[in-house]
C-alpha cells in the first residue's frame, strides 16, 4: 500500500481537484483506493457525494473513539472509497499537540494497508502538526504549485522545512497547477522547471463543481483529463522504482 498526500502550504492552488482526479486515476489502474479527506473544508468529501452527516465526527478516528471502517463509505466510482472530513478537523492540530503521538496518522494508515492499494490524502494547507504527521506517514507528497515566483518560494520553504525536520519525511513531487500559457509569468516559471508535470487552467476542472465528479468521467478527452492521467502514470512509475 502506498500513501499519496496532496499538500500545499497555500490554499487555492487546485489541491482538492488534484486529489480527486488522482484518486479516480488510481481506480482506472485497478488499485483499491481510499480518498481520506483531512481538510475541514471537506471539499473532496462534497465532490464525491459524501457530504451527508456521519454517525461520528471525523476527529473521532484520531482519538481512537471509532475505527476508520466506521466512517469509510463507498462512492459512486467503482473501487474508490471515501473517509470524509467535517468541521471537527479544525481542532486536529491542537489535538495532535495534546496527544503527543507523532505517528498517529501513520499507524492508522498501516491499519488500512490490507484493504487498499493506494490511499490519497487531501491535506489542509499550512505548516502545522497535521502536515508534520502527513510528511512522516506518506509515501510521496504531491505539491500543486501555481506557476509564479511567490508560489515557488512557498514550495522552497516547505522543502527546506521538511529537510531540516527530524526523522524521515516523504519525498515531494511538485506539480504546476492552473497553468495559463497566455500569461508571460506562467510561461517563464514553467520554462525554469520543464520537468515538472503541469495541469492547465481549464473549464473542465472548474466544471467538477457542477458534475461533482472527476474530470475523466464527464470530459474524458479533455486536456485536463489527460494531464491528470499522465501525472498518475508518473506516480505509479515512481512507486514501482522505489519498491
Amino acid at each position: 500500500m502506498a500513501t499519496i498526500a496532496v499538500y500545499s502550504l497555500k490554499g487555492g492552488v487546485g489541491k482538492t481537484s488534484l486529489a480527486v482526479n488522482l484518486a479516480h486515476a488510481a481506480t482506472i489502474c485497478r488499485r483499491r483506493t481510499l480518498l481520506w479527506d483531512l481538510d475541514p473544508q471537506a471539499a473532496s468529501t462534497w465532490l464525491l457525494g459524501g457530504d451527508s452527516p456521519a454517525a461520528d465526527p471525523a476527529e473521532a478516528v484520531f482519538a481512537r473513539s471509532v475505527t476508520p471502517d466506521r466512517l469509510i463509505r463507498p462512492t459512486a466510482i467503482d473501487g474508490l472509497d471515501l473517509l470524509p472530513a467535517d468541521a471537527s478537523l479544525r481542532r486536529l492540530d491542537s489535538f495532535f499537540g495534546v496527544l503527543g503521538k507523532r505517528k498517529r496518522l501513520l499507524r492508522l494508515l498501516n491499519e488500512l494497508s490490507d484493504r487498499y492499494d493506494r490511499i490519497i490524502l487531501d491535506c489542509p494547507p499550512g505548516l502545522t502538526e497535521t502536515s508534520e504527521q502527513v510528511a512522516r506517514a506518506a509515501t510521496l507528497i504531491v505539491a500543486p504549485v501555481i506557476p509564479s515566483p511567490l508560489a515557488r518560494r512557498a514550495l522552497d520553504d516547505v522543502v527546506t522545512h521538511f529537510a531540516n525536520a527530524p526523522g524521515r519525511h516523504a519525498p515531494i513531487l511538485p506539480v504546476f497547477s492552473m497553468v495559463d500559457r497566455r500569461r508571460a509569468l506562467h510561461l517563464a516559471t514553467i520554462e525554469a522547471a520543464p520537468d515538472w508535470p503541469r495541469i492547465p487552467m481549464a473549464s473542465a476542472v472548474e466544471a467538477m463543481t457542477l458534475h461533482r465528479a472527476p474530470v475523466a468521467l464527464f470530459a474524458p478527452t479533455s486536456v485536463a483529463a489527460q494531464a491528470f492521467a499522465g501525472i498518475w502514470t508518473g506516480i505509479e512509475r515512481r512507486l514501482a522504482e522505489t519498491t
